[in-house]
């Protein structure tokens, strides 16, 4: 079975750079995504060919938004905001439709409409599969230096806000492992996380501790919630010790040219999931002029 996640930042510019022709050559059984960044009114018709898809758009418009593609049609769909749309291969109905809720955990409430998590119970394999879209957050207040910032100083209220829901979503994270393996279900985490964890996941990581994303307290949270008997980041297992397989680089400059990346895109699953792996990478773009985002689809070839 073969499992992809992808941030395409923007679903309809991903579709002009190739999206398609990518989805149709790698043919995975399993698409998550993020970013979609488009109304539901706004999804490209037949961009996703022959496969279902479920989809939460969020509230925040032209932002986030997450979904997940199947070949079959999932036995179960399940939002934090209770609400997705669901459509069949052909379909170009928008309407959304009402969903069994998620029981959250202290703390997501204020996250819950974000379009920022849906998870999918499969029909071809036991596995609940998830797209996930962390917050990108910010600098703690104490960080924060006028002139030296892209974005305007908020007193750390970006990164206090990213801090909350890692707390809240670590809970969530124990709750839908413990929920999955009661219906005899493997769980498999899948997204941008917003979060290189170690030094081999950022090129230049001497320079990254005082940026969002490599804070020490954020790969603190990452290392919480990895463990042999619980979650298992499957791409590092199969590429040990080594700088990479990056997953995102800037537009600007020469980043992609170069590899300057980072490792923020996921995939964390139950143990007996992690131990099926054959095969895990990224599928780097031959050429800066033909990305299709600025992230790029990860993806894990499994034997289950």
């Amino acid at each position: 079975m073969r499992i992809a996640t992808f941030n395409v930042n923007g679903i309809r510019a991903a579709q002009r750079r190739g999206f398609e022709e990518w989805l149709a050559d790698r043919r995975p059984d399993v698409v998550a995504i993020q970013e979609m960044r488009a109304r539901a009114s706004a999804v490209p018709p037949g961009v996703f060919g022959e496969y279902h898809l479920a989809y939460d758009e969020g509230e925040l418009a032209g932002r986030n938004g997450v979904a997940v593609l199947t070949r079959c049609a999932p036995l179960a769909i399940r939002t934090w905001s209770g609400v997705a749309l669901v459509q069949r291969p052909g379909e170009t109905h928008t309407e959304t439709v009402e969903l069994d809720p998620v029981p959250l955990a202290r703390g997501l409430g204020e996250f819950a409409n974000e379009g920022r998590y849906l998870e999918v119970d499969l029909a071809e394999a036991p596995i609940t599969v998830v797209s996930m879209y962390l917050p990108k957050g910010g600098l703690p207040a104490h960080l924060q230096k006028p002139g030296r910032m892209r974005e305007a100083p908020d007193g750390g209220a970006r990164y206090d806000r990213k801090m909350r829901f890692l707390s809240a979503f670590a809970r969530q994270l124990t709750r839908a492992r413990r929920t999955a393996r009661a219906r005899g279900r493997e769980l498999l985490v899948m997204g941008d996380l917003n979060i290189a964890h170690t030094r081999h996941d950022v090129r230049n990581w001497r320079r990254s501790n005082q940026v969002e994303g490599y804070l020490p307290e954020e790969r603190e949270w990452f290392d919480s919630i990895l463990s042999p008997r619980t979650l298992v980041d499957v791409v590092r297992r199969q590429h040990p010790g080594v700088d990479g397989p990056y997953s995102w680089w800037s537009w600007l400059g020469q980043s992609f040219v170069n590899d300057v990346g980072w490792r923020i895109d996921y995939h964390l699953a139950t143990p007996r999931l992690a131990g099926a792996v054959v095969a895990a990478g990224t599928d780097r773009d031959p050429a800066a002029d033909r990305r299709m985002s600025d992230h790029a689809p990860v993806v894990v070839d499994y034997a289950f």
